[in-house]
């Protein structure tokens, strides 16, 4: 039997998603399948939408697995979440089909992007927000990152370590937001590069602080080269929101497009 579930996660105590060799420290793939583990009384290996580096959160998470234990998906949800650390929890399971998988049947990811704009770094929140002291413009970084719309190479925005047989990603939208001190910036698309979004805000944010014109982020994107672009932004400001699914598989409406 497949079951989907949805996962939300605290990453900062993380190394990541991925699962690392036995000296590589804690994933939160290898956490939750000990968990999934200890409740099927037998191995389990998931398979996720989206993998997230070290710091990095999740509010929904979607990730798939077999099993033929005689669980509920309440007992899936319930006794998977009191085996998990607590910032880690399974906020639904479903059973799906044979055919669906969690990476190749989503048709978008989300990320948010979130950072306090002031001269003080943040006390509360630090683990969710990321911090830039520099006065911010959200409307100059919003016009300038619809250059970015459409289906293009994204060379200029990705990272040396990125493994991806090519750049070539839609980015379906994107919009930069301010609500008071924060910064928000949300970005959809049928698949992220690695770093992409992080990559993305710290050439906005040279944009926001007046340093580059808007019209930069279209010139950056044209010259497909990473080494005239900003800065890698911090992780702790990153969320991936969750994917989205065609709504045959069924899944909750938070991912379900």
């Amino acid at each position: 039997m497949r079951y989907a579930l949805g996962v939300e996660y605290d990453g900062s105590g993380f190394k990541g998603w991925q699962q690392l060799g036995e000296q590589g420290g804690a994933t939160v793939q290898a956490t939750l399948q000990d968990a999934l583990s200890s409740v099927a009384d037998a191995p389990v290996s998931v398979v996720c939408a989206g993998r997230t580096d070290a710091g990095v959160h999740g509010e929904c998470q979607v990730v798939h697995f077999d099993s033929d234990a005689g669980r509920a998906p309440r007992g899936w949800v319930l006794g998977t979440t009191t085996r998990l650390p607590p910032s880690v929890c399974v906020r639904w399971c479903v059973p799906v089909a044979d055919d669906f998988h969690a990476r190749f049947s989503a048709r978008a990811r989300r990320y948010r992007y979130r950072l306090l704009n002031r001269q003080v770094r943040p006390a509360l929140y630090r683990q969710t927000l990321s911090w830039e002291r520099r006065a911010l413009d959200a409307g100059a970084m919003h016009r300038a990152a619809q250059a970015l719309l459409g289906e293009n190479d994204f060379g200029a925005f990705r990272s040396v370590q990125c493994q991806a047989l090519h750049a070539r990603r839609e980015l379906q939208s994107i919009s930069v937001l301010r609500q008071g001190e924060v910064v928000e910036v949300q970005v959809q698309a049928n698949a992220f590069l690695h770093h992409m979004v992080r990559n993305i805000v710290g050439s906005l944010l040279l944009v926001g602080a007046g340093e580059k014109p808007e019209a930069w982020m279209g010139e950056l994107l044209a010259q497909r080269d990473r080494t005239l672009a900003g800065p890698t932004a911090p992780p702790q400001g990153l969320v991936f929101v969750g994917p989205l699914y065609p709504a045959h598989w069924q899944l909750p409406a938070e991912v379900t497009q």
